[in-house]
């Protein structure tokens, strides 16, 4: 598997001096929310966004403050979205710990989400950076959109594949999109660049958003349980192929269950086996390898350096993950 640590090596100065930034960044002076910032602060996760943002704009130059600016925007959005989907998820865990709405409840967690945008809103509007506020409150809209887009038609069970991609493209794959134009404009100003690397973005967004959702039928921990998808009637790529491959008797039965025994254990993994018998886990990693390969076509239009391997190594990182 790849590992992540040699890219993290690349950018060892610029994620150092991160750090310290971001934790300005959301200093208040009230001091729960100075205490649900330190426990979200300790247990951020791998802080792949950044490390996006970071080598984007290195593949063109040296990193300045715009950057850091850049990369604590993606980052106070991101954690900001995680509050808020764990509220309207119900989820107690984020990443084997109790999320922010188990311990301080869900006003409390919904008002924290809204602090987070808030500070990243005026982070870029204090320092004129326009241009990355534009790109990210894109992301946002779309990111809505994406969470609403889903919601609506898990009620009907949605069966297109070309939905389903619309969801992931804006629910995940946006912010990842958004995180490497934003990276590569706060280094070049150069628009034909930047959308370059939003292409980029996209694709290995998309990429990742699919390796997330084959974690569902696998074995391994990743601070969800296996299933989850299924109890939350969220139909990923392996189901909805499973579910327009499979003769009508068979597809029925699996409608009943995910429609109305979704909470029972053991129907779920019914319908995780068949989703393995009838080739969804296979179909759902072709599709996620041909758009990782997407990605680093387009990476390859820049010339070969230790960066642009990096940010080769960090896609591949994202497909191959154990987490």
């Amino acid at each position: 598997m790849q590992s992540i640590e040699p890219v993290q090596q690349l950018i060892k100065e610029e994620l150092a001096a991160f750090e310290d930034k971001f934790k300005a960044a959301v200093k208040s002076r009230v001091s729960l929310l100075d205490r649900i910032m330190y426990y979200i602060i300790k247990r951020k996760g791998k802080q792949i966004r950044p490390m996006f943002v970071f080598l984007s704009a290195r593949l063109f130059g040296p990193t300045d403050e715009s950057t850091y600016r850049a990369a604590a925007l993606v980052e106070l959005l991101h954690t900001a979205t995680l509050v808020h989907d764990d509220v309207v998820d119900e989820s107690f865990e984020r990443r084997g710990f109790f999320s922010v709405n188990a311990l301080w409840k869900n006003k409390v967690a919904v008002l924290v989400g809204d602090y987070l945008l808030s500070k990243g809103l005026l982070l870029s509007l204090k320092n004129k950076d326009y241009e990355i506020l534009q790109i990210l409150s894109t992301a946002v809209e779309k990111m809505s959109e994406g969470e609403l887009l889903q919601i609506e038609k898990s009620r009907s069970l949605n069966l297109k594949e070309d939905i389903y991609f619309e969801i992931i493209q804006n629910k995940t794959a946006s912010l990842l999109a958004s995180a490497c134009s934003a990276g590569a404009w706060s280094t070049t100003r150069d628009e034909n660049k930047t959308e370059k690397m939003r292409r980029f973005g996209e694709k290995a967004g998309l990429a990742f958003q699919i390796k997330d959702d084959l974690f569902d039928y696998g074995s391994e921990s990743v601070g969800k349980p296996t299933g989850n998808d299924i109890k939350e009637k969220k139909l990923t790529l392996p189901l909805i192929f499973t579910l327009n491959n499979i003769n009508g008797v068979k597809k029925n039965e699996l409608m009943y269950i995910i429609k109305n025994k979704n909470k029972d254990r053991n129907s779920v993994q019914y319908v995780i086996d068949e989703v393995i018998k009838a080739g969804g886990i296979d179909y759902a990693q072709e599709k996620m390898i041909l758009l990782r390969d997407e990605a680093i076509t387009i990476l390859y239009e820049f010339p070969e350096n230790e960066i642009r391997n990096g940010l080769e190594s960090l896609v591949r990182f994202t497909t191959d993950r154990k987490y």
